[in-house]
C-alpha cells in the first residue's frame, strides 16, 4: 500500500485524490483542527439531548416514523417481572444501531474494493465538515477501516438515491458494529472477524451516528467520481483511436484547423480538434494527394518481380483517366494526376472522421458538466438533519438542528443521465470508424476486412466489427435515464427519489464497454495503418527503381503501346513516379506511431487468419491499463 497520506478536512477532496485512494491504496489522515470541530458538534448534540430537546433521528424515529418520540425506557420494562427481552444500552443507542442493521439489505454482487475504498474516503470527508453530530472517535474508526484495508462487502443494488444511499451505506457502517462482512487481504470474513484481524474493536453508536453514517450520497458519488476518472482517460483514447484511423485512411485534416473551430467554439470541440492535430503532427499520410494512394489488389505470384517485394501481402493498382474523360475537369487535372487509386476525388471525409471533434467534443462537454457537479458534491454535507452549533439568534432547537434535503441525489443523477446518453455516442462513432476500415466499399482502397485473402479462406477483421456493434447496442439499451423514474419509499414520506445510485453505477459499468469498443477500433486501425503504410511505401520503392514499364503495369485502363494517347500516358506515369519519389517515406503522426508500437508489442500484423480471442483480450487489457497513453 502506498505510504503517501491524503489529508481529509471536509473541504478540499478532489476527484484525483479519490482515484488515488481507490486504485493506488493511498492512506488518509484527518485534519486535527477540523476533527476538533467535529467533536464540538457531537458535544453540542449531546448537551441538547440531555436537556430533553426533541431532535429528528435522535429522539424521534426516522422517515414515516418521525412523529414517534422515544420514551424514557422500553415499553416492556413495565411488565411484571421485568422486560423478557433485555437489551444493552439506551433507546437512543438502540435507535442508531437498529437503523444500520435493518437498512443493510442490498442484493447483487459486491462492489469492487476500489469503489468501497472511494466510498469510505468520501463518507469520512463529508462527516469532517462537522455538521453531522458524529463523534471524532467514531469518525477515526471509519478512517481506520480504510487505512487498514478492511473493505466492507457492499452488494451493488438497493439504493434509490434518497434519503441518500441508505442501504449500501448501512452495509458500510455495519462492519463498524461487528456485523456484516468485509474483505481483509482478499479474504471474505464476518464483520467481527474482519475487525479483529485488523486490530479494531466494534463500536456502540451514539446520538445520530447511525444516521450520520448511512444518510448521504456516498455510493452514487463514489461510482460517479470513479466513472469520471475513467472517462477522462477514455476521451483521450477516443481521440487517439480517431487519429490512428484517420492516418490509416490517409485522411484530410482541414476540418481540424483551429480557425474552423473558432467559429463554433464549444470548449470540448475545440479541445478535441487540438488534440487530434497534436496526435497527427508529423504524419505524411494525412492530406497526401489523391493520385499517390494505390488501392489493394489481391497478391498473385506474378505481382512482383523484385525479391524485396515478392514477400508483400498485396498487389497495387490505379485506374487511368484518359484525356477523353477529363473535359470540364481541366482545372482539377492541372492539380492532380489522372490516376484513381484508393482515395476518392472528394474534398471531405465521412462524418465519423470529419465530425470527430464535434462528437468527441460534445462528450467532453458532458463530462465537464458532470465534473462540476461531482466536484461540489465531494466536499458537501449530504446527511440529515444538519447541525449548526454556532447559529446566531437561535430560539428553538429547530434553528440549530435543521431538517433539509441534501441527501437527495438528483444533482448527481441528472449529471449521470447526461453521461449515460453521451457514452454510447462516443462508442457509436468509434464503431462506425471501425466498420469503415473493414468495408471494401468505403475503406479507400484497403483490402476487404483488412486481410489479403489470396486463397479465399480468410475472414480477417470481419467479426471484430460484429463485437463492437454488439457492445454499442448494449450501451445504447442502457442509456435510458434512471433519474426520470422515481418510485416513492418509506410509506410515501420519501415520495420523490433520484435513483442516482443506479444511474452512477450504470455509468461506471458502461465505461468498461466503451473501453473495449475503443480497443477494438485501435486493434483494427493498427492493421489498416500497417497496410496503408506498406502499400504506399511499396509504391514509392517501385517508383524509386525507375522501371516505368513495371510501374505502368500497375495501372488499369491504360492505352496500348502504339495508340495515340500512349505517349501522354507514359509522361503522366513518369510524373506519378516522380511524385512518389519526392514524397519520401510514408508514416503516421509521431504520437500515432508510438501508440501503434505499443499495440504491436502485444499483437502482430495478421497476414493470414488466426485465432483472435487472446489478441482481443490483450488489446482490451492494454487500453484498460492506461499503458497505451503512457
Amino acid at each position: 500500500m502506498n505510504n503517501d497520506v491524503i489529508i481529509l478536512d471536509g473541504s478540499s477532496l478532489t476527484r484525483a485524490q479519490v482515484a488515488a485512494i481507490a486504485y493506488d491504496g493511498r492512506r488518509v489522515a484527518l485534519d486535527p483542527a477540523q476533527l476538533a470541530r467535529v467533536q464540538q458538534t457531537a458535544d453540542f448534540l449531546a448537551d441538547k439531548v440531555s436537556c430533553g430537546e426533541p431532535i429528528y433521528g435522535v429522539t424521534t424515529g426516522f422517515g414515516s416514523n418521525a412523529d414517534k418520540l422515544l420514551g424514557a425506557h422500553r415499553a416492556r420494562d413495565e411488565l411484571p417481572g421485568g422486560n423478557p427481552e433485555q437489551r444493552d444500552g439506551t433507546l437512543m443507542e438502540e435507535l442508531q444501531h437498529n437503523l444500520v442493521v435493518t437498512h443493510a439489505v442490498c442484493v447483487g454482487e459486491p462492489f469492487a474494493p476500489s469503489v468501497v475504498r472511494a466510498m469510505l474516503a468520501i463518507r469520512v470527508n463529508t462527516l469532517m465538515r462537522g455538521h453531522s453530530g458524529i463523534r471524532a472517535s467514531t469518525l477515526q474508526a471509519l478512517a481506520e477501516l480504510l487505512n487498514r484495508d478492511v473493505i466492507p462487502v457492499i452488494p451493488q443494488k438497493g439504493s434509490v438515491g434518497a434519503s441518500g444511499d441508505l442501504a449500501p451505506l448501512s452495509h458500510l457502517a455495519i462492519v463498524l458494529l461487528g456485523g456484516g462482512e468485509a474483505f481483509v487481504g482478499g479474504e471474505r470474513l464476518p464483520g467481527a472477524q474482519a475487525l479483529a484481524r485488523a486490530g479494531l474493536a466494534p463500536l456502540r453508536l451514539s446520538f445520530k451516528e447511525g444516521l450520520a453514517l448511512n444518510n448521504g450520497t456516498t455510493q452514487m458519488l463514489a461510482t460517479a467520481a470513479l466513472a469520471l476518472h475513467r472517462l477522462e482517460y477514455l476521451l483521450e483514447v477516443a481521440d487517439l483511436a480517431a487519429a490512428m484511423t484517420l492516418d490509416a485512411f490517409a485522411g484530410r485534416t482541414g476540418a481540424l484547423k483551429p480557425e474552423v473551430h473558432a467559429l463554433r467554439p464549444h470548449p470540448g470541440q475545440v479541445q478535441s480538434a487540438a488534440n487530434l492535430r497534436r496526435l497527427l503532427a508529423g504524419s505524411t499520410l494525412a492530406d497526401i494527394p489523391y493520385h499517390l494512394v494505390p488501392r489493394f489488389r489481391t497478391w498473385l505470384a506474378s505481382s512482383w518481380s523484385h525479391p524485396q517485394d515478392q514477400a508483400a501481402r498485396f498487389d497495387l493498382s490505379w485506374d487511368y483517366v484518359p484525356p477523353a474523360q477529363r473535359h470540364g475537369k481541366e482545372s482539377f487535372y492541372a492539380r492532380f494526376l489522372p490516376f484513381k487509386g484508393g482515395k476518392k476525388h472528394q474534398p471531405q471525409d465521412a462524418y465519423c472522421l470529419r465530425c470527430a471533434p464535434q462528437v468527441h467534443g460534445a462528450v467532453r462537454d458532458a463530462w465537464s458538466q458532470a465534473c462540476r457537479v461531482i466536484d461540489i458534491e465531494l466536499n458537501a454535507v449530504t446527511d440529515n438533519p444538519l447541525i449548526f452549533p454556532q447559529m446566531e439568534n437561535a430560539v428553538v432547537i429547530e434553528d440549530q438542528v435543521v431538517s433539509a434535503g441534501h441527501f437527495h441525489g438528483m444533482p448527481l443523477a441528472l449529471a449521470m443521465s447526461y453521461l449515460k446518453a453521451a457514452i454510447p455516442v462516443l462508442a457509436s462513432i468509434a464503431e462506425r470508424r471501425l466498420n469503415k476500415l473493414v468495408d471494401p466499399a468505403n475503406n479507400d482502397g484497403l483490402p476487404a476486412f483488412l486481410i489479403g485473402n489470396e486463397d479465399a479462406t480468410d475472414s480477417g477483421f470481419m467479426i471484430v466489427q460484429y463485437t463492437a456493434a454488439a457492445l454499442v447496442n448494449d450501451l445504447a439499451t442502457r442509456a435510458h435515464p434512471a433519474s426520470v423514474y422515481s418510485i416513492p419509499t418509506s410509506a410515501n414520506a420519501e415520495d420523490h427519489v433520484s435513483m442516482g445510485a443506479n444511474e452512477a453505477r450504470h455509468v461506471l459499468d458502461m465505461t468498461e464497454d466503451l473501453s473495449d469498443v475503443l480497443a477494438l477500433e485501435i486493434y483494427t486501425a493498427a492493421q489498416a495503418l500497417e497496410y496503408r503504410q506498406d502499400m504506399l511505401n511499396a509504391a514509392r520503392r517501385l517508383a524509386d527503381r525507375g522501371d516505368l514499364a513495371a510501374f505502368a503495369a500497375k495501372v488499369q485502363g491504360a492505352p496500348a503501346q502504339g495508340q495515340a494517347e500512349y505517349a501522354q500516358f507514359r509522361d503522366e506515369v513518369a510524373a506519378l513516379m516522380q511524385a512518389l519519389r519526392e514524397a519520401g517515406e510514408f508514416r503516421a503522426g509521431d504520437a500515432v506511431r508510438k501508440a501503434f508500437a505499443r499495440v504491436r508489442e502485444v499483437v502482430g500484423f495478421m497476414q493470414r487468419d488466426r485465432a483472435m480471442d487472446a489478441e482481443v483480450q490483450r488489446v482490451c487489457a492494454l487500453v484498460r491499463s492506461g499503458a497505451l497513453l503512457r
